[in-house]
């Protein structure tokens, strides 16, 4: 079983359509939801879902076994606090980040995860950098990453092209056994670094990417990369 760990801050406007999806995806899976402290009635569709299950998911076709767990902090805390609550719940054998916009295809979960499946690799980056669909738009976003990536590389070791993916799948015991420190987005950093100090074998493979713009949603900001570069030094050094 996979277990898709979805953290949510007011994404009612993609949440349900983002769930329809991943319950499509044909394999056995677990959706351990955390909702972070949404304001924009995010939190009432999820306190429906926990309630109700996937009957309260309109329009939803399930596909395979689908395992429902919705969490709710109580104070907002940040992806990576969201991220570090929902490990800790995951009873799957491989455990999947899903963000709750449509930046991301759930369809494409398969392919994320087939290298653990067949016992290549203990964990996997997306990357949207090698060749698949992706959408247009800012380029120094792309620049920052390239360069957050390249730095990450640099202290870790690594030679990925995505440093900053959403898209990263573990086995559970790997996940299980790393304290996440960070709050925020300096959770990417953070585990690149500490999967690569655990000597874990580390695959990529493509996928496409449907990114948005802020008036779209997009939360990630200037002081994220600054902590991003921060994380990239601390963690290259704290054993």
């Amino acid at each position: 079983m996979v277990s898709l760990v979805i953290p949510v801050y007011n994404e009612k406007a993609t949440l349900e359509e983002l769930l329809r999806r991943v319950v499509a995806v044909d394999m056995a899976k677990e959706l351990v939801i955390i909702d972070d402290c949404s304001t924009d009635g995010s939190r009432e569709v999820l306190a429906r879902l926990a309630e109700r299950g996937l009957d309260g998911l309109p329009g939803a076709r399930p596909v395979n076994e689908n395992h429902l767990l919705v969490l709710f902090q109580e104070a907002n805390q940040g992806k990576g606090a969201a991220l570090r609550r929902g490990f800790a719940e995951a009873s799957g054998d491989v455990v999947v980040v899903q963000d709750a916009d449509l930046e991301y295809d759930p369809r494409e979960i398969p392919r994320l995860v087939a290298p653990i499946l067949d016992g290549h690799a203990d964990a996997v980056f997306g990357s949207r950098f090698v060749g698949e669909t992706r959408r247009v738009l800012y380029y120094w976003h792309a620049v920052v990453n390239w360069g957050l990536t390249t730095l990450s590389n640099m202290t870790s070791g690594l030679n990925l092209t995505d440093m900053e993916t959403c898209y990263k799948a573990f086995r559970r015991e790997l996940i299980q056994s790393i304290r996440i420190e960070e709050d925020r987005f300096g959770f990417e950093p953070e585990i690149t670094a500490k999967v690569a100090r655990a000597g874990a074998r580390v695959y990529e493979v493509p996928i496409s990417y449907h990114g948005r713009t802020y008036e779209e949603g997009k939360k990630i900001g200037w002081k994220d990369g600054f902590r991003a570069l921060y994380a990239i030094a601390k963690y290259s050094v704290k054993r």
